[in-house]
């Protein structure tokens, strides 16, 4: 059974529950922190990996440093490390957001601009975008880039609509040159 369809079971079984006690959007930016705790904390995973780490300890550690968080994640956390599934955590907290998405339609963006974007103009872009699309909102994580001239560059999954004076000038060129 590939990893994918072991992270997609957990990730499923987490949103049934979820949903059965309506705590879609809590479970959701509790996996956000996870997912970024797995991503980034190297020091975890290697102690997770360990050979001489017994399951008390690591369960220990798993329970404090996730003491915050509701018990159905933490222990989903947990029972996958106890199962050696701990290379499927980041896909299942993944796949839970896509799953939490698409339940409240909507969808993840990242938008590149030259200046960070204001609350009214993220507003803005993503109510006419989000039609496009067909959801009814959108997350925006703005990244700031100094390689774009003006105007915005947005991804959605992955589809990128570029409306930068780069792209324009980018596209421009290869019309002339071809």
């Amino acid at each position: 059974m590939s990893d994918i369809t072991v992270a997609g079971r957990y990730a499923v079984a987490l949103f049934q529950i979820a949903k059965e006690q309506n705590l879609i959007n809590q479970l959701e930016e509790e996996l956000r922190i996870v997912n970024e705790v797995f991503t980034n904390d190297k020091d975890l995973l290697s102690f997770l990996a360990h050979p001489k780490m017994t399951r008390d300890a690591k369960n220990t550690m798993l329970a404090n440093a996730f003491a915050s968080l509701s018990s159905s994640v933490r222990n989903t956390v947990m029972l996958m490390v106890e199962r050696h599934r701990t290379d499927e955590v980041i896909p299942m907290a993944q796949e839970f957001i896509e799953l939490a998405n698409e339940e409240n339609s909507v969808a993840d963006a990242t938008v590149y601009t030259v200046n960070p974007l204001t609350e009214a103009e993220a507003e803005a872009v993503s109510s006419a975008f989000a039609a496009k699309i067909g959801k009814r909102n959108l997350r925006i994580t703005n990244v700031t880039d100094s390689n774009i001239l003006g105007g915005i560059k947005l991804q959605i999954g992955n589809r990128i609509y570029d409306g930068t004076i780069r792209g324009k000038l980018d596209r421009l060129s290869k019309q002339l040159l071809g």
